[in-house]
């Protein structure tokens, strides 16, 4: 199988970055924004993340009144324009319910835009509203993400693509422009819990993103082994493991606590209610603040000492906090990233190196 990607960190750099699915923010009276408020100020809050140092920011495909980020490339493109080294691209981006044709072309252009800092996370789409508003349906989710993952796995590789499905119309030698900046847009799959997920994303040589929303992280440590060894096993070179984690940063674990634990419980039970797993308790997520758990919340000591804590044990080499959640006040979240990349950041990189 060709090596489709190129990981410009390496294997070894920890990198860090931040994730948000672009939830509909509250002013400082608790009054929701409209959507091209929150548009703009995503926007703003990317261009912070560069100015403080931080190495990735990624936002998730959502298509809901509260997650209204529907075109996360177009938002990307704005922050590319007014930043200079910070990465940019998908927190997920759908393909099962796009065209992969028209995912490369995105970030391909992003590529081009931002010289060369475009990347892509795909995913099969855990929240499914996008199926019915492209028309899809739910019983092929499983044969939409496979063709559709393969087919992007050629397009990568920037050469003539002959290709045929039953989830698209056939390519019979064609070639798919723009090409990129560099040659290959580094690409990512996001992997909820599935072994199987694993080693699809390994047998196309695609990084392993482990997209951990609750409960403990150590059980996401076999999915990490599981990776290297299907690597190996189809002749890939090793390539990095990130996590995406919920988590929020405040000057006091009290605050930060105070600040997230709200509006992050409205979330995950809405969630809770809309997947038919158990609905959370307030108990419940205190234990997921607590040590071990998947949200990292706190002080930037305490945040910094559990993402290097959470990187360790799960042998991974990056780190993005999907901070921000709908109803929480810009303002917040813009204190919240100064915090991680000023101080959550040199702390996690001076523990990791010791």
């Amino acid at each position: 199988m060709t090596d489709h990607s190129i990981d410009r960190t390496g294997d070894k750099d920890v990198t860090l970055g931040l994730d948000t699915f672009g939830d509909v923010t509250n002013d400082a009276e608790g009054t929701p924004l409209t959507h091209g408020e929150t548009i703009r100020g995503l926007v703003e809050e990317g261009v912070l993340a560069d100015q403080v140092g931080l190495d990735h920011f990624a936002i998730g495909e959502h298509h809901t009144e509260r997650q209204p980020l529907s075109a996360a490339d177009v938002v990307l493109a704005a922050i590319a324009a007014r930043t200079s080294h910070i990465r940019l691209g998908s927190a997920v981006t759908v393909i099962s319910s796009d065209d992969p044709v028209r995912v490369f072309q995105r970030y391909a252009t992003l590529d081009g835009v931002s010289g060369g800092r475009a990347e892509v996370i795909l995913g099969r789409g855990s929240s499914t509203e996008s199926f019915p508003i492209f028309g899809y349906d739910l019983n092929d989710y499983e044969e939409l993400f496979e063709e559709k993952l393969n087919l992007f796995a050629e397009l990568l590789q920037e050469k003539p693509v002959t290709w045929s499905g039953n989830t698209r119309p056939s390519l019979d030698g064609l070639s798919i422009y723009p090409h990129s900046e560099s040659g290959a847009i580094p690409t990512w799959v996001g992997v909820g819990g599935s072994p199987q997920s694993v080693v699809r994303t390994a047998k196309y040589g695609f990084s392993l993103m482990l997209a951990i929303i609750g409960g403990e992280t150590a059980r996401f440590a076999p999915f990490s082994q599981l990776f290297q060894q299907a690597l190996e096993k189809f002749g890939q070179p090793r390539r990095p493991v990130g996590v995406h984690a919920p988590g929020h940063v405040a000057a006091t674990d009290e605050q930060a606590v105070e600040e997230f634990l709200p509006a992050f419980e409205t979330v995950i039970r809405g969630v809770a209610k809309q997947r038919g797993f158990r609905t959370p308790t307030r108990e419940s997520l205190m234990r997921d603040v607590g040590p071990g758990g998947a949200l990292h919340v706190g002080s930037p000591e305490t945040v910094a000492r559990k993402i290097t804590a959470t990187l360790k044990e799960l042998d991974a080499t990056r780190f993005d906090l999907k901070y921000a959640m709908a109803g929480m006040p810009h303002s917040t979240l813009l204190t919240n990233i100064e915090l991680y990349g000023t101080k959550v950041a040199p702390l996690v990189r001076e523990m990791m190196s010791s």
